[in-house]
């Protein structure tokens, strides 16, 4: 028997609730809507050229609106904030999230637990670094006498088990003479709960990625006590992308990359206007943000996946597998350059991080400046109607505030310290100088 032909109306109400269990999936070829989910963390600023900035500047959207209209499609794009990379990894292998972005460390175990879950993922480009490892830092309270590393022997100390800051910490411990392990009470807490217990005095001292250090010590929460630099490690936040979404979309992978490179364009070409959008939808303080995401800042804004930094990331997969939080990663099959070479063809490359320089954030105006030397820089905001001044460390060269910084004088010279350990240090290595450490007051009454 013959079917009879359905009508154009008919036919459209049928397959409506088909077309209707086909969107919001981004691996559906042929949907409707295409929904894009992108994890990312508001709170970690630099990796704003992936998440916040790019979130609020609408490079992505715009790329995909292009790429929609060729193909007659409609995307969406789902943005999901997070604390820490932990909970983009586990939703990433469980295919709810196609891109993330996250620190060093996390991404050793994003690239575990991608294999070990038959979801593999891939690293494809880098938002912020800093070569010597300044984007970590550890703090205490405003009135600690702890003065060194050394002394947070029998400690309790507040990190995030398995983040940059922890591997840090693990770090500069082992370079103290003490044991990781055993040689302090290591708590596992959320960024935030860390902050708290450090302010309620439940833990000596709290290791924390960017911006949480300079977020408390700007508002007078935590004086800093052991810099990242020290290291002289590269640390970085990167994008991870599933594979099996790559391989389905990678015009789609392409738009994002493309879009990262337009944020990373903008961030550097108007740093304090960055600064001011990242802080509105953060809620962090505008200063602190461009403490790490400035002309100066911290960090250093590239996609490109350098060389220093992979090396870095094979450096990082003992640390982890020593906490048992990794076993072997292959990091160069983890590594996948395609992508981003594919967009970024023919495209001038950034330049290298460059040495900081004292930088002042005057009230009202919307460009900061800079300066040759601290002196120069005290001088020009003493009577000034100041509202941030950034100073890099000595020896480091981490920028810090410089009413939060420890002062050296040294002849007409004056120096500039994260911590009070670095600032002694150098006076005890240069004792035939004259060198002493000075109040911040002090200093800028020497320099004018």
């Amino acid at each position: 028997m013959r079917t009879k032909a359905l009508a154009p109306a008919a036919l459209a109400l049928l397959l409506a609730p088909l077309a209707t269990a086909c969107s919001g999936s981004a691996g559906a070829a042929g949907s409707s809507t295409v929904t894009v989910t992108v994890g990312y963390q508001s709170k970690t600023i630099n990796t704003v050229t992936a998440g916040t900035l790019l979130r609020s500047l609408g490079y992505f959207e715009e790329e995909l609106a292009a790429r929609g209209q060729k193909e007659g499609v409609t995307y969406k794009v789902d943005w999901q904030d997070y604390a820490t990379g932990a909970p983009i990894t586990a939703q990433m292998t469980a295919g709810k999230i196609d891109i993330g972005s996250m620190g060093d460390f996390p991404l050793l175990i994003n690239a575990m637990r991608g294999k070990e879950l038959k979801q593999p993922t891939h690293l494809v480009s880098v938002t912020g670094y800093n070569l010597r490892g300044g984007l970590n830092t550890v703090v205490t309270a405003p009135d600690s006498k702890l003065e060194s590393l050394a002394d947070l022997r029998g400690k309790k100390v507040s990190t995030s088990v398995g983040s940059a800051a922890d591997g840090t910490l693990v770090r500069a411990l082992q370079r103290a003479g003490i044991d990781p392990s055993g040689g302090i009470e290591k708590l596992n807490q959320q960024p935030s709960v860390g902050a708290s217990a450090l302010q309620a005095g439940s833990v000596d001292a709290l290791s924390q990625f960017v911006a949480w250090p300079g977020q408390l010590a700007y508002e007078g929460r935590a004086k800093a006590l052991y810099d990242g630099a020290e290291l002289n490690l590269p640390t970085f936040h990167g994008v991870t992308v599933r594979e099996k979404f790559a391989k389905e979309r990678p015009g789609v992978l392409d738009d994002f990359l493309r879009a990262q490179r337009k944020a990373t364009d903008h961030l550097r070409t108007e740093p304090v206007a960055a600064a001011e959008s990242v802080a509105k939808e953060t809620g962090l303080p505008a200063e602190v943000v461009y403490l790490y995401n400035g002309a100066n800042g911290i960090a250093t804004f590239d996609p490109a996946l350098r060389p220093e930094l992979i090396d870095a990331l094979k450096q990082d997969v003992p640390v982890l597998k020593d906490a048992k939080l990794v076993g072997d990663v292959d990091v160069d099959a983890f590594v996948d350059p395609e992508p981003l070479a594919r967009v970024a063809a023919g495209s001038a490359q950034y330049p290298a991080a460059v040495a900081a320089r004292p930088e002042l954030w005057l009230k009202g105006e919307a460009r900061t400046r800079s300066f040759d030397s601290p002196r120069e820089l005290l001088k020009a905001a003493r009577g000034a109607d100041v509202r941030a001044a950034y100073v890099p460390d000595a020896v480091t060269g981490t920028l810090w505030f410089a009413d939060r910084a420890v002062w050296v004088a040294e002849g007409p010279e004056l120096r500039a310290f994260v911590t009070p350990a670095g600032a002694k240090a150098y006076v005890a290595a240069h004792q035939g100088s004259g060198a002493r450490v000075v109040s911040f007051a002090e200093a800028g009454a020497l320099a004018s």
